[in-house]
């Protein structure tokens, strides 16, 4: 039976549950940055990996008694650069994890990484240790691009690290960037080339912004003006269109089949326990939904799991009347959406309470008007921010 109270939550089948395991460190902070990311400090060979991994193992021990019964369909084990770690490390975390939750045997495990950190033995190990996604953070095939990134590898670096990752991986995502420091269409026109030329199945593409908080934010560089970073939008999917592949949400297009199913889950409103330095992790009951945050400081992170037993810095449920923000915020930057029912299916929620924003945003041309769909529209994809703000209230 539906639930036809707006005020509360009712879940009748609990949402897909996936993990989501922070690394907090890389070697160098780059300057649009604003993920929670900490530079390995100056004179000290690394981390205590050890330290790390125990810690995360019993951050996962605090979560199973919310997520008993429940089956694990991927691993996103995400950074900074968790490529840091050692193939030895990588192994032991995985081991621990499949002998703590029930784990999909044929579970989407992926790990991102830096070409600057990638080595062809580090990478066999990775893969022997049950990783079978890697997503290559390039940014750029232009030496001068990556330096203006504050970026550590080369073109030649990048290339030979997708090559590596090409024979040892089943799928690779390649991430790069547009609208960059002096960034011309032809500039980025062969950023794109380059990285069809590997015919890798995965490639996300993001508009470089200058968040809060970071040395960009600080100190903007010089970015093309909004009219070139357009024409290279329009060229990007030109290209990518032209080379097979599909745009199934706003930064993210696939070969046929080759979809990130970690994402997806994010962007269907799914569950998934997140655990590790500055973690998020979002878990449903039948009768409400909770969001939660970890320390973010890994030493401070550490301590805690170490003499408190727990990391929690929020664990808090999530309001009925924010629901639908949170929801349409994450299923329409997904360019086929989602079916209506969804919304019930993940929020515990009658679809009536959006009854005024569905229509207002459907009247601006912001959004499919298939009732069996919430989809944006060709126009709503491109003012994203517009079309998701008319569910804030």
């Amino acid at each position: 039976m539906l639930n036809s109270n707006p005020n509360k939550v009712s879940l009748t089948v609990l949402p897909p549950l996936a993990l989501y395991v922070h690394f907090p460190w890389c070697e160098k902070k780059c300057p649009y940055c604003d993920f929670n990311s900490h530079q390995i400090k100056e004179g000290k060979t690394g981390f205590d990996e050890e330290r790390y991994i125990n810690a995360l193992i019993a951050d996962l021990e605090t979560e199973l008694p919310n997520t008993w019964g429940r089956q694990v369909h991927s691993i996103f084990i995400g950074g900074g650069t968790p490529s840091l770690l050692s193939a030895q490390g990588m192994d032991h975390l995985l081991c621990a994890i499949r002998a703590r939750v029930n784990l999909e045997p044929d579970a989407e495990i992926t790990m991102e990484a830096n070409p600057g950190s990638i080595e062809a033995d580090k990478f066999a190990g990775f893969a022997k240790a049950g990783i079978n996604r890697v997503s290559i953070g390039v940014q750029s095939f232009q030496d001068e691009q990556l330096k203006a990134l504050g970026r550590i590898h080369s073109s030649i670096e990048a290339k030979r690290a997708i090559q590596i990752a090409m024979k040892h991986f089943k799928s690779v995502n390649l991430d790069l960037m547009y609208g960059l420091p002096n960034q011309t269409l032809e500039l980025a026109k062969a950023d794109i080339e380059t990285a069809l030329s590997f015919k890798t199945p995965h490639l996300s593409f993001y508009n470089l912004t200058l968040e809060p908080n970071t040395y960009f934010a600080s100190f903007p560089p010089n970015l093309p003006s909004e009219d070139v970073i357009d024409a290279i939008y329009e060229q990007n999917l030109d290209l990518l269109t032209k080379a097979g592949y599909h745009r199934y949400e706003v930064s993210a297009y696939a070969q046929k089949n080759q979809e990130c199913k970690h994402n997806l889950n994010y962007w269907r409103f799914g569950d998934y326990i997140g655990i590790g330095a500055g973690a998020h992790g979002k878990i449903s009951y039948p009768d409400r939904i909770t969001r939660q945050v970890r320390e973010r400081q890994p030493e401070a992170y550490m301590t805690a799991m170490e003499f408190k037993g727990n990391a929690l810095i929020e664990n808090r449920e999530i309001e009925a009347k924010d629901l639908p923000f949170e929801f349409m915020l994450n299923t329409l930057r997904l360019t086929e959406g989602v079916d209506t029912n969804t919304f019930s299916e993940r929020t515990g929620l009658p679809l009536s309470v959006m009854s005024k924003s569905l229509g207002e945003a459907s009247k601006k041309g912001l959004l499919d008007e298939n009732p069996s769909r919430l989809k944006a529209t060709a126009l709503g994809i491109r003012y994203l921010n517009n079309l998701q703000e008319l569910f804030l209230n």
